[in-house]
């Protein structure tokens, strides 16, 4: 599966600049996760539908993005409902939702070179602080690398258990999922470590 989302085009998002799009989804990340109001979230969810419309992707890109993280949201949401209330449960849904949105806006609009040479050059002045922006970019094009990743593994799981008969089971799917793609990260970070990456 191909690492790069990023479809071609000409719209404004287009060609706004790497640095100012990653700019935008950490102030938006910051902001969607202090909003408790369900309504306000209802609306930055639409907002996030409609970028998919002025950047020219359409419902069936937004749909595409979101479809992947549908079963874990859901169990997610189960969760929440039954041990906080559903009303926490739907705040925690929608928060979520509207990053996976916007995240994948990001990818589908910028190339991920261009995302990862933004980062690097966005952490430079903080190398001072013992930052290190080639370790922190690695970091990044890895977490990038692993969502096509992940989406192959929920893909996997969900078609084993519907050999079973089980796809209807959230916690037959996202146990699978969880457990498979925290050993994904185990193994990175062993080969990480062994080529002195965690140094």
């Amino acid at each position: 599966m191909s690492l790069s989302l990023y479809v071609p085009g000409r719209s404004w998002l287009h060609r706004l600049a790497p640095g100012v799009k990653l700019t935008a989804l950490l102030l938006a990340g910051v902001g969607v996760f202090l909003v408790r109001d369900l309504r306000l979230l209802l609306g930055l969810l639409t907002a996030s539908l409609a970028l998919y419309a002025l950047s020219s992707l359409g419902a069936r890109l937004a749909w595409h993005s979101l479809r992947p993280a549908l079963g874990l949201l859901l169990f997610f949401f189960a969760v929440q409902g039954v041990t906080a209330g559903w009303e926490a449960a739907a705040v925690t849904a929608l928060r979520f939702g509207v990053m996976i949105l916007l995240g994948a806006l990001l990818t589908l609009t910028t190339r991920v070179s261009d995302v990862l040479a933004a980062l690097e050059r966005g952490l430079r002045p903080l190398a001072r602080f013992g930052v290190d922006p080639d370790k922190v970019s690695l970091a990044c094009s890895l977490t990038l690398r692993f969502i096509p990743v992940t989406l192959q593994v929920v893909a996997d799981v969900r078609e084993a258990q519907r050999a079973r008969g089980q796809e209807r089971h959230l916690i037959a799917l996202a146990v699978p999922v969880i457990v498979r793609t925290l050993k994904m990260a185990d193994d990175v970070a062993d080969a990480l470590e062994a080529r002195g990456g965690g140094r």
